[in-house]
């Protein structure tokens, strides 16, 4: 499947999202980002040990501790770190990976779609939201 296509379904089918690395700090990515799926309809589940509760919502340490059906991870960690979210998405069975722009790891990658998931990897999912809104 094309990298277009790709996004497009998770945009359109992943609408329950855990967003792994996700900062309660207004200032970050990640959460300008999450406040955006939240403001246009998307469930957002903060992932992140260092947090008790991002954007209104409870804040769980790990995927594994997250008790919601979850469609997408979105991931908001350094490179040398993703593997692991993608793993835990891996074993959670959720749809589809995301790594936000800057976040490579091909061996992930490669990994996640081995194991049927949707994957998408150094794109910003609202800069991606907005090209595909129309």
């Amino acid at each position: 499947m094309n990298e277009p296509e790709t996004i497009k379904r998770i945009l359109e089918e992943c609408r329950t999202i855990a967003v792994i690395g996700l900062s309660s700090d207004p200032r970050r990515p990640s959460n300008g980002v999450a406040a955006y799926m939240q403001k246009t309809g998307y469930r957002v589940i903060p992932v992140n040990p260092n947090e008790t509760e991002v954007l209104g919502q409870k804040a769980y340490p790990h995927l594994s501790e997250v008790p919601d059906e979850v469609d997408l991870v979105n991931i908001f960690r350094r490179s040398d770190k993703a593997g692991e979210g993608v793993d835990d998405a891996i074993e959670r069975g959720v749809k589809a990976v995301w790594m936000q722009e800057g976040v490579i790891d091909s061996s992930a990658a490669a990994r996640a779609e081995a194991a049927g998931l949707l994957v998408v990897m150094d794109r910003c999912w609202l800069k991606e939201k907005y090209r595909y809104a129309g």
